[in-house]
């Protein structure tokens, strides 16, 4: 969004809203009209079955993590997976933000895969940087990236959707920016060229497209011009990780948000020195952490966001 901010003096202008929410319980979203309201928490709002089509994001699994912050990655993930295994609708299918390992091992892959696995769920993916750090960087896209153009981007179309997913992990900028490319922005461009600006778009990538804290990293730094392409488009909404905390963000037509990790929390921008994983009580560590729930209803362009903590 930095491309975008440079064009506008002022929030105001621009008609701005931001919604966040660092941690505790999962609210359900609805949004109308370009305005988010909260339908409420997610044990009351979500007792109204969702209509349309509906999927879920799950997103830095780190799995292989050990540290303090959260000894047992692996076991969080799979307390993630068991809440998917519970719902009472079954998902259209899963996307994973990145970061599903977090040293790009062949073990840790395996026993993401494992877990995820037990969603019966078919699950797309997009790389985070620590799914890219093997050192022939090649396990991913052995894994996951058949069929995809580049580095691992790609698109699809679901119950009228059309899903975009974009590697901005590759060729890190300044402080950890992410960054698409020249190559991938032109595939983006013709990806989107003679769609109906009605048909509802969802681009989901590892680092999010808007500047969040440039300080730590916490945008993409061409993300901007990729947003261009999707000007006159009546829905856009575009899904990130790699914060490990819950922020929305509406802007015109397009919606923002990121998700919690699966693995451990990371401090609110600027409340700490620098990023990285966060120790907190033990019986405070679950409730930092979650999955999404996301649901279309074609027709009134209402989008539906669920955040689910592990526990609270």
């Amino acid at each position: 969004m930095s491309d975008h901010d440079h064009h506008d003096d002022g929030v105001s202008r621009r008609r701005v809203l931001e919604c966040m929410t660092w941690a505790g319980t999962g609210v359900l979203w609805t949004i109308s009209g370009g305005v988010p309201h909260s339908l409420g928490l997610v044990g009351s709002a979500a007792a109204a079955e969702p209509s349309g089509l509906t999927f879920l994001q799950i997103s830095d699994s780190h799995v292989g993590f050990d540290k303090p912050a959260n000894p047992n990655a692996l076991g969080t993930l799979e307390e993630g997976i068991n809440k998917i295994i519970a719902m009472p609708k079954k998902p259209s299918f899963m996307i994973h933000t990145g970061d599903i390992t977090h040293l790009s091992k062949v073990a840790e892959f395996d026993n993401a895969e494992r877990i995820i696995s037990q969603a019966k769920l078919d699950v797309h993916y997009v790389p985070g940087e620590h799914d890219f750090i093997d050192e022939e960087v090649k396990l991913y896209k052995e894994r996951y990236g058949k069929g995809t153009k580049g580095a691992g981007w790609y698109s699809f179309d679901a119950s009228g959707v059309h899903f975009i997913g974009l590697v901005n992990v590759v060729d890190l900028k300044g402080g950890g920016l992410g960054n698409l490319g020249a190559e991938q922005l032109e595939w983006l461009e013709n990806d989107l060229k003679g769609r109906s600006k009605s048909t509802p778009i969802v681009l989901f990538a590892h680092i999010p497209l808007w500047t969040v804290y440039p300080e730590w990293g916490w945008g993409t730094e061409d993300g901007g011009r990729a947003l261009e392409y999707l000007k006159g488009f009546g829905s856009v909404t575009v899904l990130n990780g790699h914060i490990h905390q819950v922020m929305q963000k509406v802007e015109g037509n397009v919606t923002f948000h990121t998700a919690r990790s699966t693995a451990f929390p990371q401090p609110a921008p600027g409340t700490a020195p620098s990023p990285g994983p966060m120790k907190v009580a033990d019986d405070k560590l679950r409730s930092m952490l979650g999955i999404a729930s996301v649901n279309f209803k074609l027709g009134d362009q209402r989008l539906a966001i669920i955040d689910t903590p592990l526990q609270g």
